[in-house]
């Protein structure tokens, strides 16, 4: 059995992100997942199924990188924690898995047969020299994105496209029932799941909002000090409802009858779908997403492209009366084909390759 050390940027959620998503589908391997330290995040390992175990690192004073020393000491605690871990579980020279940049720092002191990055997003709080040392260090590299892949390229010849995914057949079910939240609704129902971050864009759905006020605008997820939530939340037909279990997500889906995507301010050349947008498209409901005017469009067969808010307010309307069921198959054919399974047979493929899985 292959043995393999995931240090992941962030903490094991019940709403499972893509590091976790690819973690959980490896077959044959042994897998000791290391999330970040925080409040309230147990020490002791947890074996969350058989062949993975999940453990936090320890808390560790921040140190800034020009105080050399303490830098230092900082990464060779972390890395003496994991390889403690891995003598307890007999681990000799792992396959390392990495979301982060961060973990260039641990490299020197983690034993290990070959080093995986899995690029996510970009990384503008952290120094860009981190990445590219890990990068030049990495054996493979998975970028979710074009944009990702090629700002680093000059870094690595092996670089391959990994994009999002979905947990596709939890949205193909036949058992699917509006939830109770819903039930009182009438009128169509435009919808958007996923975090309402701060510099979440939501001036096409306050536009949208007054633009078609016998519709219901709901948003399903967590919410930041967005400036734009006073007005919505001043809205009649508008409604926030929170976090929900990742299982009833779908069901959400089946009463929505457009789905809305936005970007975000702050990460101007970010061209990474997120994966709400691919459930989406499993479930096949029509979709209006804002993009940049630069921005390729990743979907655009599917997908209602709008560049304005105005345009975005038109495009809901439309796809409020999209006729036929043929763009519904066409979305759903996309979701199948970014299911989680398959991108981690993706990934067992190209590591078999290299004799890394």
């Amino acid at each position: 059995m292959k043995h393999y050390i995931c240090i992941s940027h962030s903490p094991w959620q019940t709403v499972p992100t893509r590091t976790q998503q690819l973690m959980l589908r490896l077959k044959g391997v042994h897998v000791l997942f290391f999330e970040p330290p925080g409040p309230g995040r147990r020490r002791p390992g947890r074996q969350l199924r058989p062949g993975l175990t999940l453990y936090t690192l320890p808390q560790e004073a921040e140190v800034e990188e020009r105080h050399h020393f303490l830098f230092r000491r900082r990464y060779l605690r972390l890395a003496r924690f994991v390889t403690g871990r891995m003598e307890r579980h007999r681990f000799r020279e792992p396959v390392l898995w990495t979301d982060t940049p961060e973990t260039v720092h641990l490299l020197d002191n983690l034993p290990h047969r070959a080093l995986v990055y899995d690029c996510q997003r970009e990384w503008s709080e952290l120094p860009p020299r981190w990445e590219s040392d890990l990068a030049l260090e990495a054996d493979v590299i998975f970028a979710a994105s074009q944009g990702l892949s090629g700002r680093l390229s000059p870094y690595s010849d092996n670089i391959a496209l990994l994009p999002n995914g979905a947990n596709y057949p939890m949205f193909v079910q036949d058992t699917l029932e509006c939830p109770p939240a819903l039930r009182d609704l009438h009128g169509p129902v435009l919808g958007y799941v996923g975090t309402l971050w701060r510099d979440l864009d939501l001036s096409p759905a306050l536009l949208c909002a007054q633009y078609l006020p016998r519709c219901t605008f709901v948003f399903l997820g967590r919410r930041e000090r967005n400036p734009a939530l006073p007005a919505l939340q001043a809205l009649p037909n508008v409604r926030f409802l929170g976090e929900c279990p990742p299982g009833d997500v779908p069901d959400y889906l089946s009463r929505f009858d457009v789905c809305m995507d936005f970007i975000r301010l702050w990460e101007p050349g970010n061209d990474v779908v997120p994966i709400h947008v691919y459930e989406y498209l499993c479930a096949g409901k029509p979709v209006v997403a804002l993009y940049r005017r630069d921005q390729v469009e990743p979907f655009p067969d599917v997908v209602y492209a709008a560049h304005t808010a105005q345009e975005f307010a038109h495009l809901c309307r439309r796809a409020l009366s999209e006729p036929g069921d043929w763009v519904r198959d066409r979305r759903r054919a996309h979701g199948a084909e970014a299911a989680w399974s398959r991108r981690a047979q993706e990934v067992g493929h190209i590591l078999s390759a290299i004799g890394l899985y």
